[in-house]
């Protein structure tokens, strides 16, 4: 890795190492509170922005510089990686994502394959090249993929869900069928992951954004080692390439089991804003990295309690060497983005050493 990625304040917060001042990147930092995302998404689909490089580079890297953030993440999404495994995926406008051939008996199981996603989604591939020529030398690319129960959810539900009745009850009914569900994920997952850190990320986070709604018990039994054996399989594959960079696991609702998700393996681990930073990270040994916290609501504020609210999560950590400042969650459609600017740069300056 080249030396000025190596020592950014990002990549030396994943290791725990001091740092001028917090480094701050923000989920969803490119998206559509932005104008300059609008003006791009308004030349194509939304699958436009996720398969054609030059547009993923281009709303990629200007959310970045515009706000100053200290690394990048690829503009892509979750689901796409599904489409090769037989699901047919549509994004309908005011709806979201739609599964409309969804996984609802053991049967349907049996129709959903794994791929290679070099052959099959080498457009994702040619997005991080394009990205990470056109970035500032020191400013890290962050590649992401969803986790196993994420995937499976949207898989079974058929897309956005309040209660997770179905996944649930398939998970509890038919636990066979879900683990040869969820072994199809994480066949997929793996050369989905390491065909990024190949093509050029220096860091890599896997989501969990629905995995809050399952009980610690239930994560333990039925999802933990699904998600282990994504972590052990790209681990293993950096090794056989020569890389090691730091995973970060991120999950929403999981204030009950940060222990379980960080038995998992990852590097940096990322908490909501359920979650009290400096308490759970002292109760997780050997953990030398923790991103989070701020309530993405917290944008919509007037300045003074915005700063207030970035003040009790900064304070809370008190500088302890090891925390990404982020957001508890994405940044959503309607929020200030002059309100995203100033929080960087106030986080900034409010922590340097």
């Amino acid at each position: 890795m080249d030396e000025r990625l190596y020592n950014s304040r990002f990549m030396k917060a994943t290791r725990g190492e001091d740092v001028d001042c917090t480094p701050v990147w923000l989920m969803r930092q490119a998206g559509r509170y932005m104008k300059d995302y609008r003006d791009v998404r308004a030349r194509g689909t939304f699958m436009d922005l996720c398969t054609k490089p030059e547009l993923a580079c281009e709303v990629t890297v200007t959310a970045q510089e515009k706000l100053g953030a200290d690394a990048a993440i690829l503009f892509a999404d979750l689901l796409p990686v599904m489409i090769e495994m037989g699901f047919d995926l549509e994004y309908i406008e005011g709806k979201g994502p739609t599964i409309h051939n969804p996984v609802k008996q053991a049967a349907d199981v049996d129709r959903i394959k794994t791929h290679d996603p070099k052959q099959t989604m080498p457009f994702t591939a040619e997005s991080v090249r394009q990205i990470r020529a056109a970035l500032k030398p020191d400013i890290p690319l962050i590649g992401f993929a969803g986790l196993p129960f994420t995937l499976a959810a949207y898989a079974i539900e058929g897309g956005g869900s309040k209660h997770y009745i179905d996944v649930k009850r398939f998970m509890w009914s038919d636990t066979g069928a879900w683990n040869a569900l969820c072994e199809r994920f994480v066949d997929t997952l793996i050369p989905y992951s390491l065909m990024q850190i190949e093509a050029g990320v220096q860091a890599f986070q896997f989501f969990d954004s629905w995995v809050g709604s399952l009980s610690p018990q239930d994560y333990r039994e039925y999802v933990q080692p699904h998600v282990k054996r994504v972590f052990a399989g790209v681990r293993e594959g950096m090794k056989a390439m020569g890389k090691d960079i730091p995973l970060i696991h991120f999950g929403v609702g999981t204030a009950t089991f940060l222990h379980l998700q960080h038995e998992c393996g990852g590097d940096v681990l990322g908490m909501d804003w359920h979650t009290p930073i400096r308490a759970n990270w002292e109760k997780l040994e050997g953990l030398k990295s923790v991103q989070g916290n701020l309530d993405p609501i917290t944008l919509y504020a007037p300045w003074e309690t915005l700063k207030r609210k970035a003040d009790e999560v900064l304070d809370d950590v008190g500088n302890k060497p090891g925390h990404i400042f982020n957001l508890g969650h994405g940044i959503l459609p309607k929020t200030p983005v002059d309100n995203v600017i100033d929080l960087v740069k106030y986080v900034h300056e409010r922590t340097a050493r």
